[in-house]
């Protein structure tokens, strides 16, 4: 009877709890854009490469998406978004280490209102990115809903991992790179109706669209995401 509780615990998907846990591993092969992992990574996680130059200089030389327990895809796209900063050219070696779950502890939060949106971030200790800022983003690019699409630049721009999103009776986690819930769970005591689009500290944006044009309901443009 023990031996079969411990393997069970042990099959156990490695994010049982809401917050996934970060992994690290390494590259043990690699064939074209797929790379096969010393371990193994949850359904929907995304994370990156790292070379080492030497003992005291690393760089991130890949985005990675995994596509089965213990291979995933390299991303073919600017690793270091700043127009000042040069790309990483550097190609994905063996033994190379791998990060799943990577800025997993930098997390936007989508909120009904500012109750909810306080009790989530009082009650675990993560860095907290406000609504406030994803709000202005969305207003200086002319967005009209939030979308996975705005979510993932959004992230990309500004180091986000995760992005936390109330909708009715749960929440879930998103991992805005590779578009999928990587953790969810059941949330009770939320209002019938939130602030439209999302919680945030502005009443409307004059350059956007959070003003007497804007239309809809929080909680219908949370689950369309």
């Amino acid at each position: 009877m023990y031996k079969i509780v411990l393997l069970s615990l042990l099959s156990m998907p490695i994010f049982a709890g809401f917050f996934p846990n970060t992994v690290h591993t390494s590259v043990k092969s690699i064939n074209g854009n797929t790379i096969t992992l010393n371990s193994t990574m949850p359904k929907g996680m995304s994370g990156v490469v790292v070379h080492s130059y030497t003992n005291e200089l690393q760089a991130i030389s890949s985005r990675i998406l995994r596509v089965s327990a213990n291979k995933a895809r390299l991303i073919d796209n600017d690793i270091i978004n700043h127009d000042k900063l040069p790309s990483i050219n550097t190609k994905v070696s063996v033994k190379d280490k791998v990060i799943g779950g990577y800025l997993y502890n930098n997390i936007l939060v989508l909120a009904p209102n500012s109750k909810i949106y306080k009790n989530i971030t009082a009650n675990s200790h993560k860095n907290w990115i406000h609504p406030d800022l994803f709000a202005v983003y969305l207003s200086s690019n002319g967005e009209q809903k939030v979308t996975k699409a705005n979510l993932a630049d959004f992230a990309q721009k500004y180091q986000v991992g995760l992005i936390y999103i109330v909708r009715r009776n749960s929440a879930v986690l998103l991992d805005p790179l590779s578009g999928a819930i990587v953790g969810q769970k059941s949330m009770s005591s939320l209002p019938s109706q939130g602030q439209f689009p999302f919680y945030m500290r502005f009443q409307e944006l004059e350059s956007g669209w959070f003003g007497s044009k804007a239309t809809g309901t929080y909680y219908t443009g949370m689950e369309s995401i």
